[in-house]
């Protein structure tokens, strides 16, 4: 299946969604159709663990022309048979074809105990990463420090890819960016007392990528519900406004520049 009938002439990627949730369910279609409606053509989908990888592949298999597969241990899910899981994973990369690794990280929100396993999984798979050519989709919560002390040690020139669901300050975002890694910016752009607006504001638009991460952040006017990708036009739209642009001219930036992190 694929796109088409689409209202509007330009595309919209979403770089970061969790749309395969709904795999086996009649919810997949009915969220793809409302995302082809609000121009959402591309979607990339990161796994989050083991259990996921079967819901990814189903859905990018239903979906080949629209959705494309990341492979990566989410830091939430590193435990302590976090080595014997990043095996099977890496195996997993060798039978599919993926478009980055990811989500991979440091989150200390949840849980700061498992701090030494999560900063060594993300350094192995950040060398899957290097040695695939592959972008990485970075999640970062409540740990900007420790993932910048890992970028600075393992930059050495093929280190790419996305800071997703970005809610850093300008100096993180200009550190980010120096890195080599576009800025994911999703639903609380919207949200008015976050600040992130005024961030996004100042930041060129071939920094930036959007994203939902959906079905978590939903933005305005949908705050609090149930996220999903065809939401991404607000975000757009926020982003838009902010660069005084037409969410058309923005769409096609930001397009771009997934197809320059994603190489498709």
């Amino acid at each position: 299946m694929q796109a088409e009938n689409v209202i509007g002439g330009f595309t919209l990627t979403d770089t970061h969604t969790h749309i395969y949730y709904q795999a086996g369910t009649p919810n997949l279609a009915e969220q793809m159709n409302r995302c082809f409606e609000n121009s959402v053509k591309r979607l990339f989908l990161p796994n989050v663990d083991l259990e996921s990888i079967p819901q990814v592949m189903d859905t990018v298999k239903a979906y080949p022309e629209n959705c494309f597969a990341m492979l990566g241990l989410h830091p939430c899910s590193v435990g302590e048979d976090y080595k014997q899981v990043l095996d099977t994973i890496e195996q997993e990369i060798q039978k599919h074809k993926i478009y980055a690794i990811g989500e991979i990280g440091i989150d200390l929100y949840w849980d700061k105990s498992t701090l030494a396993w999560q900063q060594e999984a993300f350094r192995r798979q950040i060398n899957w990463a290097k040695d695939l050519g592959l972008p990485i989709s970075i999640h970062c919560r409540e740990a900007f420090d420790e993932v910048f002390e890992i970028l600075d040690a393992e930059q050495d020139g093929r280190l790419f890819g996305i800071f997703h669901c970005f809610t850093g300050s300008l100096e993180q975002a200009k550190r980010a960016i120096a890195l080599n890694f576009v800025l994911g910016i999703g639903g609380v752009v919207t949200f008015k007392k976050a600040g992130l607006d005024a961030v996004v504001k100042e930041i060129a638009l071939e920094h930036l990528v959007l994203e939902t991460d959906a079905p978590y952040l939903a933005p305005v006017p949908y705050r609090g519900k149930e996220n999903e990708s065809s939401y991404l036009f607000h975000v757009a739209q926020k982003v838009a406004d902010l660069h005084e642009i037409s969410i058309e001219k923005l769409a096609e930036i930001t397009t771009n520049n997934s197809i320059k992190v994603f190489n498709i």
